[in-house]
């Protein structure tokens, strides 16, 4: 008779134990942290043939290195450096930033785009990771041009 007046006492303390533990499980399975957080910075009036500069900061707050490709791409043709595409490791402590200089005579939307991808001799002992959700990720900026 004592056991089981035991088991019954034990029971609300059981339960609030259970219920702590799986309140502390759901927290910890949320993932809050950003895969590619982008600041893609370029004025937003120029004159013609007057020369712009794209600057494009790129950091990520998960804990292990990726491999980025890094670009511009536009709705008109843009010649010149606008058309470099970066590739580089990125990790969550050392932010890159990216510069395009060009030239254009006509308005554009420009998007920079950063791709994830799988690429050997970039990152530190090949450690990169590839998200699996999303590996593509774009800001969409218009330059009007007078």
């Amino acid at each position: 008779m004592r056991l089981l007046q035991f088991l019954f006492r034990a029971s609300p303390a059981t339960l609030l134990l259970v219920l702590c533990l799986h309140l502390g499980a759901n927290k910890a399975q949320e993932n809050t942290r950003r895969i590619i957080i982008q600041n893609f910075e370029i004025p937003t009036t120029a004159n013609r043939d007057e020369e712009v500069t794209a600057v494009l900061q790129v950091k990520t707050e998960l804990k292990e290195c990726m491999v980025a490709k890094v670009y511009l791409t536009s709705d008109v043709p843009v010649e010149g450096a606008f058309n470099y595409k970066y590739t580089r490791c990125l990790c969550d402590d050392y932010p890159n930033t990216y510069y395009w200089d060009f030239h254009t005579n006509r308005t554009v939307q420009i998007a920079a785009v950063v791709d994830i991808i799988r690429e050997l001799g970039i990152c530190p002992n090949d450690a990169a990771v590839t998200p699996i959700s999303k590996n593509r990720f774009y800001t969409i900026k218009t330059l009007v041009v007078a």
